[in-house]
């Protein structure tokens, strides 16, 4: 693989630790700027938020340059960003600063996506893109839970310094490795816009809103079913973390993989997989080994979708896919956001936290189904030779 992709898999690390560090300091964050734990937890609603809204306003403000420009530019808002958090005087511009570092995050994985794919042959895409995604991978089994021990044990702030400098390494990394090539001169808004008329693109963003967000509807019940439902100590919680995240490393790098052999076959196969793993989830989580096997079951199914999804969408828009594939990150998060929201309505309904899991089952069922449509439209347009 060309060294270009570490470059692109460091930053990836870097913004995908920002994104959720601070959910094991909210304690810390809550009480320096006087603000109750739910208010503190929305500095990472709003960096979600951030992340949908900016991937396509920004991707579309970058049409027409050169890609390496601007994922250096990028890399300078999450700096700027990370920077503005360390020194926040206040929750309010606290917010501001972790929107800022928000609007890098889609652009890049979007940009970026289009540019890992470039950099190799056709029937290796999934695997570089995967290769990118990596470093956001990694963030879940290492960056998050260092940031957290390293902010408790020096400030929370001293985390958003370090991920700063992280995102100094990644900038350094991809003005030293990526190629600087000329912008595609077909390259436009009106074309890239165009994109969005084709049903596959649709389809493809369904996919991934719909059977990524399904893992969402119970990771972010994790705490309460590993500990109140499977039996677990509130302390066991951080390698149980760390054991889904290990699962999304492998499922991102398996993924690749078949995703490379048989694109839409594996994008049904994966999520398929992820809608049983949620599923048996309901079953095992009552017993705590099971419990911690299933949870690990569940992060490399989740993540074996991620390569084989952002490949699709880029293929579903054709030669002006970079504003869909930023589209693409910002399903990734709008999923996340549904299938929380989901969640949390079937637990406030009484029906128990197990229940999470059939949620999120359900919506990567739905995924599947939009997965099926796609093949069936493929079908209709191409015709069978005998």
């Amino acid at each position: 693989m060309p060294l270009a992709l570490l470059a692109l898999a460091i930053s990836a690390f870097a913004i995908g630790t920002t994104e959720f560090v601070p959910t094991g300091l909210l304690p810390e964050i809550a009480a320096d700027f006087h603000v109750d734990i739910p208010a503190a937890g929305l500095l990472v609603s709003g960096y979600a938020l951030g992340v949908f809204v900016g991937a396509p306003l920004l991707t579309a403000a970058a049409t027409r340059l050169r890609r390496k420009p601007v994922l250096i530019g990028l890399l300078g808002l999450f700096i700027i960003g990370n920077i503005g958090s360390a020194l926040a005087p206040d929750y309010a511009l606290m917010m501001v600063s972790r929107i800022v570092a928000s609007l890098c995050h889609g652009a890049f994985f979007g940009v970026g996506s289009v540019v890992a794919a470039g950099l190799v042959a056709p029937q290796r895409r999934a695997a570089a893109i995967a290769m990118m995604f990596t470093g956001i991978t990694l963030a879940n089994v290492v960056g998050v839970p260092l940031g957290t021990l390293f902010g408790q044990a020096f400030g929370w702030r001293s985390t958003f310094w370090v991920v700063a400098a992280l995102g100094v390494v990644g900038a350094i990394g991809v003005l030293a490795l990526v190629p600087d090539r000329p912008a595609d001169p077909a390259a436009n808004l009106r074309a890239e816009l165009a994109a969005f008329r084709r049903p596959q693109v649709w389809l493809a963003l369904g996919m991934t809103a719909l059977g990524f967000g399904g893992v969402f509807a119970s990771f972010t019940y994790v705490a309460p079913l590993m500990v109140d439902v499977a039996g677990f100590p509130s302390s066991a919680l951080t390698w149980l973390v760390l054991l889904f995240g290990v699962g999304l490393v492998v499922g991102n790098l398996v993924g690749a993989r078949i995703a490379d052999r048989a694109l839409m076959p594996a994008i049904i196969g994966t999520i398929g997989a992820l809608a049983v793993a949620l599923a048996l989830f309901t079953v095992t989580v009552h017993s705590a080994v099971p419990a911690a096997i299933t949870l690990f079951l569940v992060g490399a199914a989740a993540f074996a979708t991620a390569p084989g999804l952002q490949t699709r969408v880029i293929d579903a828009a054709g030669s002006a896919g970079t504003m869909a594939a930023a589209a693409n990150i910002g399903a990734f998060n709008l999923g996340n956001a549904i299938g929380a929201a989901l969640g949390g309505l079937v637990i406030d309904a009484g029906l128990g936290f197990p229940a999470a899991n059939l949620v999120g089952a359900a919506m990567a069922a739905a995924g599947v189904a939009v997965a099926v449509v796609s093949v069936a439209l493929d079908r209709r347009r191409v015709p069978v030779t005998v």
